[in-house]
């Protein structure tokens, strides 16, 4: 009988569930978490929170999503054509803009009862002006794109700058051979 490895017992549960132990003990313990959560939450109101769910999932698969793909082709189309005809190229600039879109939407989703002024009792609340969440989205948003921009024109720039260097060598490459 042949000695087994000391790690066979983990390669036989990561053969077979696909992953490690730990990723198992997690999924299993954001289940506990998801689960009590649940029941915490609908030791409420059940029917607002059911309606709730069933109301974010109609609004993202009915309009959200069919916004959002369409704007992710229309900026897919703004980069130009794809370099080979042999099937679409991947196109990194577009995420210059997805993520940043990405993080401007979802401040807005937490904060734009504040951002649209439809909270009145916040200034009474917290003291804290509730006119200036606008403005703020606004700025950051400008700064998130702006910041994205500046990495895309980085990253242009020292691709050109490679492509002209390799440009050289293989020009240099080519006098020698001459």
């Amino acid at each position: 009988m042949r000695p087994r490895p000391p790690h066979a017992g983990t390669n036989t549960f990561r053969r077979r569930y696909g992953a490690s132990p730990l990723h198992l003990l997690l999924v299993l313990a954001s289940f506990a978490l998801a689960g009590y959560a649940g029941v915490r939450l609908l030791d409420g109101d059940t029917v607002g929170v059911a309606l709730w769910f069933v109301g974010a999932a109609l609004l993202h698969d009915l309009v959200l999503l069919p916004l959002y793909s369409v704007t992710d082709r229309a900026a897919q189309a703004l980069f130009g054509p794809t370099p080979d005809a042999g099937g679409p190229a991947p196109r990194v600039s577009v995420n210059h803009i997805r993520v940043p879109g990405f993080v401007s939407a979802v401040l807005l989703l937490v904060w734009w009862p504040l951002i649209f002024r439809q909270v009145d009792h916040f200034t009474a609340s917290t003291a804290l002006p509730a006119d200036v969440f606008l403005a703020r989205w606004l700025l950051i948003t400008a700064a998130l794109f702006a910041t994205s921009a500046a990495v895309l024109l980085l990253r242009m720039w020292r691709g050109t700058r490679e492509n002209r260097r390799t440009a050289r060598t293989q020009t240099r490459a080519g006098r020698a051979t001459d």
